[in-house]
């Protein structure tokens, strides 16, 4: 059976539509498991919640199953008063997008101290995973993919920290939301959700002066911006190869996802033609993935809830952007073939203001980028194979004269990217062993000590399907989601962090039977860690045939 049509029966169409310490999902806070909810402190044992002992455990997936949830941390909230918004209330069944108005809300000020998002969602019946997104005034700021439902039905929820957007939570907004959906007599799925934003009064936080969107692909800066972040939203879906672009193969393999220099893919941006920045795409893999849903019905793979956007330090081209003028700002994905679509990379851009200046000047003043690497090998046998290594360097730096002196921002990234790749003819057996790191070093030089903020990122993707004897698929696979980053001022560590992201799972099911008649069996798990000097966070959770068997913190 090939592999792209095991896909499509199973991962669905998947439609369109920083911190580490930032938007993370929440876990959801209905289910119905007993005594499943966390306490006040956060802390949870398998004793204490109460949650079923292993000859509790059903010997295969049934009709019903714990609500999704992830190990992630819930959105940190203020003490004090709080405002809250409904921005989105909607029923999704097909590609209709609800489209709303936004109002600030009232008795909390115009300046927040934290804006937090919050999205709970339910389904029943039968559906495929879905991508959904919601923009106010034309930013994205929020971007999720949906759990597949068992048929009882299932409720989830995810949190997000957006209070860098609350430039456009000030003034009312158009609202627009869309998570493409099919509903029909097989697919009967309508996909329910509430998305509402609080607002925390206090003490304001720092965040940007301003947020835009392009315009016809142009963008338009205020003069006298002296700091320039671009956010991309990048996504490879539609429901077709590059869904799964890690796995495409050169053009001699015969594997059923082509792609002329096989799996590499880097998300570009370019000012007015000129490259910007690099940065390595986030391997997602939603809740129809790897041909095994049952992979996915309880805990989800990283970020498949939350996308988290790529950020691009654009302040080395500030003097360029500040003339007034318009300037041509696009994104691309390096080796997508020529005339193939499925990718989205909606972008917002961040801007901080010098507020004593009318226009601040400034000139790029160093641009220089490596050769990109690009090697995919195919070997032909009884399996199949092909290794690929990858990789690029882009160094760019510019000053801008602010009321407060010339301050200089160098940006250096380093992106790599090594696989292998083997399947036997049919691709009944189909692996993947896979790295790729996105190493960042911003230096800005100007009033005061130089700050130095380095961000290495890791991400791995690890696993296998097979088909053997009676039809029966097997998915085996771990993700990792990994990063570390520390701020140094004048050489003194003030800020770090370290995430690692981990999740596994090994399921089975039957193939050409009844849906009753599978016999689906599996077992995942996932444990997030971070910690720094903000804190600390370790919580590990695991499922057996969708029952939840582990929910525990350390910290």
């Amino acid at each position: 059976m090939k592999r792209r049509i095991v896909m499509s029966m199973l991962a669905g169409v998947t439609l369109l539509a920083s911190t580490l310490l930032g938007a993370t999902p929440a876990p959801a806070t209905e289910s119905r498991e007993p005594a499943a909810a966390a306490t006040s402190t956060g802390r949870l044992s398998a004793v204490s919640a109460g949650l079923p002992r292993p000859a509790d455990v059903p010997a295969e997936f049934g009709t019903d199953w714990h609500d999704p949830i992830t190990a992630a941390p819930p959105v940190a909230k203020p003490f004090g008063r709080s405002c809250q918004v409904t921005v989105a209330e909607a029923q999704f069944r097909d590609f209709t997008p609800y489209r709303g108005t936004y109002a600030p809300p009232e008795g909390c000020g115009d300046r927040w101290s934290k804006v937090v998002l919050r999205m709970d969602g339910k389904v029943k019946g039968r559906q495929y995973d879905r991508l959904g997104h919601l923009r106010i005034g034309g930013v994205e700021i929020f971007r999720t993919s949906t759990p597949e439902p068992s048929p009882d039905g299932i409720a989830w929820s995810v949190e997000k920290d957006v209070t860098r957007y609350s430039d456009t939570f000030r003034g009312g907004q158009d609202v627009e939301m869309l998570i493409g959906n099919v509903v029909d007599d097989t697919y009967t799925g309508v996909i329910d959700v509430k998305v509402t934003l609080t607002f925390y009064a206090g003490r304001p936080a720092a965040h940007p002066d301003r947020v835009l969107t392009l315009r016809d692909g142009t963008l338009t800066t205020p003069r006298n911006s002296e700091r320039i972040v671009a956010e991309v939203y990048a996504t490879g879906s539609g429901g077709g190869c590059e869904e799964f672009w890690y796995l495409a193969a050169p053009d001699p393999a015969p594997y059923s996802c082509k792609a002329a220099g096989g799996p590499y893919r880097e998300v570009q941006i370019k000012v007015d033609g000129r490259l910007a920045g690099i940065a390595a795409p986030f391997p997602h893999v939603w809740t129809g993935g790897w041909s095994n849903p049952f992979l996915w019905y309880v805990i989800p793979g990283p970020r498949a809830f939350d996308v988290k956007p790529i950020e691009y330090d654009l302040t080395p081209f500030a003097g360029l952007l500040n003339d007034g003028r318009a300037h041509r700002v696009e994104v691309s994905v390096v080796g997508v073939p020529e005339g193939q679509s499925g990718w989205s990379a909606p972008v917002n851009v961040l801007v901080w203001q010098d507020a004593e200046r009318a226009h601040v000047t400034g000139r790029l003043t160093v641009h220089r980028s490596g050769d990109l690497a690009d090697s995919a090998t195919y070997t032909p046998g009884s399996e199949h194979r092909v290794d690929t290594e990858g990789g690029h360097r882009l160094t760019v730096a510019g000053y801008v004269d602010t009321s407060h002196g010339r301050v200089t921002t160098t940006v250096r990234r380093a992106l790599t990217n090594d696989s292998v790749h083997r399947w036997t003819d049919g691709e009944n057996l189909d692996a993947l062993d896979a790295t790729w790191t996105d190493s960042q070093t911003v230096t800005v030089d100007g009033h005061g000590p130089a700050r130095t903020t380095r961000t290495h990122r890791t991400y791995t993707m690890d696993g296998s399907i097979s088909i053997g004897a009676g039809d029966r698929l097997r998915t085996v696979l771990t993700l990792g989601d990994r990063a570390s980053a520390v701020t140094t001022e004048g050489g003194r560590r003030t800020a770090w962090s370290r995430l690692d992201d981990t999740y596994s799972g090994d399921a089975a099911w039957t193939l050409n039977v009844p849906r009753d008649q599978r016999q689906a069996v599996g077992t995942t798990s996932e444990r997030y860690r971070v910690y720094g000097s903000d804190g600390c966070h370790d919580r590990s959770l695991t499922s057996v045939q969708g029952v939840l068997t582990e929910d525990r913190s350390r910290c």
